[in-house]
């Protein structure tokens, strides 16, 4: 998107949503729903930090015009206008980056690529607050996914080997900026960061993520969600997607009707919209077996009043 290079210099003050607002210009061609999350996320937080200070504001501004740009470019898309199908849409995306590099971590294949998944997954998880308070399991993974970037990162720095899988937390740093700054082919001149943002995994309580629960679907994410850096020697092509493991269905489900007293809340109503909601955005990134899950899901609701 054009307009992006139309952002000032990033103020010191909004150090901390420069990799949001650099994920959004990322995924402008590819997912520009979640870019345009990406910068709603980005104007909410700076607007909370500092809305007075004469650069702050004209940052605030022209970022403002970006969304309005882009909410004008996207304005038929229920994603954009309708909050239930973009949080859908942003956390079925940050669960296919978050599972992708998780299966790479879990398989031994350590590199920048699924570094930079793992930390783009918890980015994007930031973002979903955007619609509300997160899940306790949305901040497991963000957490977890933080860390995880982090741990791997200085590993590879310092020459030692990572051991994969959820394992106990310890105190890592992890330089977002000096990691890319080698390899990235172009810098973005959204942010131009006066110094580097550093993420202290060590802000988290120390836990151990062995009980961590992996959504379904997790060992076959439907495509590869990052592009492959050219200097990682894969291509695109060398990842297939993997046969997924689909549930079972409930053979009950098939002939379902509904019961003669059951009383559907509108709560109920709004939770069977967004399990359908959830089934469509999985379809769109070929995760059959979560759309399934939620479908079923639905059905159950609203012929048995009962999750």
């Amino acid at each position: 998107m054009a307009a992006a290079a139309a952002l000032p210099p990033l103020p010191p003050q909004f150090k901390s949503i420069q990799h949001h607002l650099r994920t959004a210009q990322e995924l402008d061609k590819r997912e520009p729903v979640v870019a345009y999350y990406c910068r709603l996320y980005a104007m909410q937080t700076g607007m909370k930090i500092d809305s007075k200070t004469p650069e702050c504001r004209k940052f605030l501004s022209k970022l403002m015009d970006q969304l309005e740009a882009m909410k004008k470019q996207f304005g038929d898309n229920e994603a954009i206008t309708q909050d239930i199908v973009g949080s859908a849409h942003v956390e079925n995306y940050a669960l296919k980056m978050f599972l992708y590099a998780d299966n790479e971590d879990r398989a031994g294949q350590f590199h920048k690529n699924m570094i930079k998944s793992f930390y783009t997954a918890s980015l994007l998880i930031d973002v979903l607050t955007v619609f509300g308070e997160l899940s306790e399991e949305n901040v497991q993974h963000r957490k977890y996914a933080r860390w995880k970037a982090a741990y791997i990162h200085n590993c590879l720095k310092n020459g030692e080997t990572p051991q994969p899988g959820p394992i106990g937390m310890e105190g890592e740093s992890f330089d977002l900026e000096r990691e890319e700054a080698g390899s990235s082919s172009h810098h973005s001149g959204t942010t131009q960061p006066t110094s580097s943002s550093t993420y202290e995994a060590n802000n988290t309580p120390t836990t151990n993520f062995t009980g961590i629960h992996i959504p379904p679907g997790a060992h076959a994410p439907a495509n590869t969600p990052a592009e492959v850096p050219h200097n990682t020697g894969v291509t695109s092509n060398t990842i297939q997607p993997a046969p997924q493991n689909i549930p079972l269905v409930d053979p009950a489900l098939y002939s379902a009707q509904s019961a003669g007293e059951v009383h559907l809340t509108p709560e109920d109503f709004a939770r069977a919209q967004k399990y359908c909601k959830y089934a469509g955005s999985a379809l769109q990134y070929e995760d059959v077996s979560t759309a399934v899950q939620n479908l079923q899901k639905a059905l159950k609701l609203l012929t048995t009043g009962r999750e």
